[in-house]
């Protein structure tokens, strides 16, 4: 009798985590010398699933993105986390950049991880989490009901 291997791969995201990393980045900004008396927001839209970051040049804005992102990684999520969709002008001479939360694999990428599933010899789940979490992919991959 042949043995039914099973394993869920999703793209979701612990939200509470989420929150958590954004509120100690804010934190971070708020206390750091280089930020002092210059306008920054971090401002998370939970509803339309986005994050919008606005500091007075583009230098602050990168240093911005990496303190989210060092903030992401240490809460256990993957920096696959934020899309980022544009960065722009803002009011008062600002910059602004707008990263959309993604929770979800697109159709295209799911294809391609089925694909490379189906390549393997599948006796052992471990082996083909392996192989999957060694290639790179835009979606954050979380495992899930391992039978």
């Amino acid at each position: 009798m042949a043995k039914e291997h099973s394993l869920d791969i999703s793209a979701k995201i612990d939200k509470q985590s989420l929150k958590d990393a954004i509120n100690l980045a804010d934190k971070e900004v708020a206390n750091r010398y280089d930020f002092k008396g210059t306008p920054y927001e971090i401002n998370y839209k939970e509803h339309d699933k986005a994050l919008v970051l606005i500091a007075s040049s583009d230098n602050k804005l990168d240093a911005l993105k990496d303190i989210v992102i060092a903030k992401l990684l240490k809460r256990g999520l993957s920096s696959n986390v934020l899309e980022e969709l544009r960065v722009e002008d803002a009011s008062g001479g600002t910059r602004k950049a707008t990263f959309k939360v993604v929770d979800y694999i697109e159709a295209k990428e799911a294809k391609k991880i089925v694909a490379e599933i189906k390549n393997k010899q599948i006796d052992d789940l471990q082996k083909v989490m392996r192989a999957v979490k060694s290639m790179e992919w835009d979606a954050p991959l979380v495992y899930d009901n391992m039978r």
